[in-house]
C-alpha cells in the first residue's frame, strides 16, 4: 500500500487546524427542519390566541374612527401602537425560534469565532473550483436529499388528502368560520408531520456530512510522518540532542564524582555520589546520581578514584527519589547519611567533627556572608 494512499485517521493537530479554518461537518438542512419544526409547534401552541387576537386587532382598526383631518403624527402614532401590539404577539415565537436556531447551531459546532471567514475567499468565485463542485459527491447527495425532500411533501400531502376526504367533501355543509378552522388544523398538523419527516431526513444529512469530514481528514503516512516532524523536531536531530546531553552528563560525572566523599549503592542498581565538608556546607551534597548503566559508571569512577563505595539499599532508593543533583539532601536524611559518613571516617582515619566544631564552622560562614 503506497505511503501517499489516505489511510490514517486525523490526528488530534489537523482537526485543530480544519476547525481554526471552518471545516466543520455541519447539516443546514437540519438548522431549517428543526426550526421548521419549533415554529409550528408554538403556532399550534399558542395559534388559537394569535387568531383571537387578530381579530379582536382587526375589529379595533376596523372601529377606529380618524380624526377628520388626520396628520402624519397621528398616522405614524397609530401605527406604532398596532405594530407594537403584534410584536407583543409575536415575541415569544420569535424568541423560541432565535433560541432554537442558536441551539442547534451549537450543537452541531459548538462555540466558534472565524475572523478568516470574514474575508473574501477568490476560490468561491473560481469557475474552475465552481465546476470541480458541480460533479462532486457533495453536490450528488444534496440532490438525492432535495429529491428526499419533494418525495416527503408529496407523500405526507397525498396521504392526509386521501384520509380527510370525506371531511374535505363535507366542507360545504360547513360555515365559514368552522371551514376555516378545519382548514387551519389541517394545514398545521401536515405541515408538522412533513417536518418531523425533514427532521429525520436532515439527520441523516447531519450523518453523511460528519462521514465527509472524516473522509477529506483522512491522512496519508508520509502526513503522519511529517506532522511528527514538525511538532517533536527531526527524529535524527532530537537523538543527537539526546546524545550530546548524555556526553555532558557523563563529562560532568567524571570531574565530580573523583570530588566525592562516599557512594552510596544497593549496590548495583543505583548509585548516589556525596559531598561533604563540614566547614564548607550545611549538609552533604549530591554531586551525582545515576541508574542502570549510569550507576555502574559512579561506581566505576569511585573505585578508580578510591573513593569509598557503601551498600546501603534503603538509603539509596530515598535519595535516588528525594534528592535534587547539586542540592543538599533533605533533613529526613541526616541520620541516615552522617552514619555513613561516620563509617567511612572510621575507614579513612579520620576524626568525625565534632558539634562543637560545626558550630564554629556555622558562625564563620555567617559572618562571611
Amino acid at each position: 500500500m503506497s505511503d501517499q494512499e489516505k489511510t490514517e485517521e486525523a490526528t488530534q493537530h489537523r482537526r485543530d487546524q480544519a476547525r481554526e479554518k471552518g471545516q466543520i461537518p455541519k447539516s443546514q438542512d437540519l438548522v431549517s427542519a428543526v426550526m421548521l419544526t419549533v415554529a409550528l409547534g408554538a403556532l399550534m401552541y399558542l395559534g388559537r390566541d394569535l387568531i383571537d387576537f387578530l381579530g379582536q386587532l382587526t375589529r379595533d382598526e376596523l372601529g377606529t374612527v380618524p380624526p377628520l383631518n388626520p396628520t402624519q403624527m397621528w398616522a405614524t402614532h397609530h401605527s406604532a401602537l398596532v405594530v407594537w401590539r403584534l410584536a407583543t404577539v409575536m415575541a415569544p415565537i420569535l424568541l423560541v425560534l432565535f433560541i432554537a436556531g442558536i441551539v442547534i447551531n451549537m450543537a452541531q459546532t459548538g462555540v466558534m469565532f472565524l475572523p478568516d471567514k470574514l474575508g473574501f475567499d477568490w476560490n468561491r468565485v473560481n469557475p474552475a473550483s465552481g465546476f470541480k463542485r458541480l460533479f462532486s459527491l457533495t453536490n450528488l447527495m444534496k440532490l438525492i436529499f432535495g429529491i428526499g425532500k419533494v418525495a416527503i411533501i408529496s407523500i405526507v400531502a397525498g396521504v392526509t388528502i386521501w384520509y380527510e376526504m370525506d371531511e374535505i367533501l363535507g366542507l360545504a355543509a360547513l360555515s365559514t368560520i368552522e371551514v376555516a378552522s378545519y382548514l387551519l388544523d389541517t394545514a398545521l398538523w401536515t405541515s408538522m408531520k412533513i417536518a418531523i419527516c425533514l427532521v429525520v431526513l436532515a439527520l441523516l444529512d447531519y450523518g453523511y456530512q460528519l462521514w465527509k469530514a472524516e473522509q477529506d481528514l483522512m491522512m496519508t503516512k508520509e502526513e503522519i510522518r511529517e506532522e511528527i516532524k514538525n511538532m517533536q523536531g527531526d527524529p535524527q536531530v532530537a537523538a543527537r540532542r539526546r546524545q550530546v546531553a548524555r556526553q555532558l552528563a557523563m563529562s560532568r560525572m567524571a570531574n565530580d564524582v573523583p570530588k566525592a566523599d562516599v557512594v552510596v549503592t544497593n549496590p548495583t542498581e543505583l548509585a548516589i555520589a556525596l559531598k561533604y565538608d563540614p566547614y564548607e556546607m550545611s549538609a552533604p551534597v549530591v554531586v551525582a546520581k545515576g541508574a542502570g548503566s549510569v550507576a555502574q559508571r559512579i561506581r566505576r569512577l569511585a573505585l578508580e578514584n578510591n573513593i569509598p563505595v557503601v551498600e546501603r539499599k534503603e538509603l539509596a532508593r530515598a535519595l535516588y527519589a528525594e534528592a535534587e543533583l547539586g542540592r543538599p539532601i533533605p533533613a529526613e536524611r541526616y541520620a541516615a547519611v552522617a552514619e555513613v559518613l561516620r563509617y567511612v571516617y572510621e575507614l579513612q582515619g579520620k576524626q568525625m567533627p565534632t558539634m562543637s566544631d560545626l558550630e564554629r564552622a556555622d558562625r564563620e560562614r555567617g559572618r562571611a556572608a
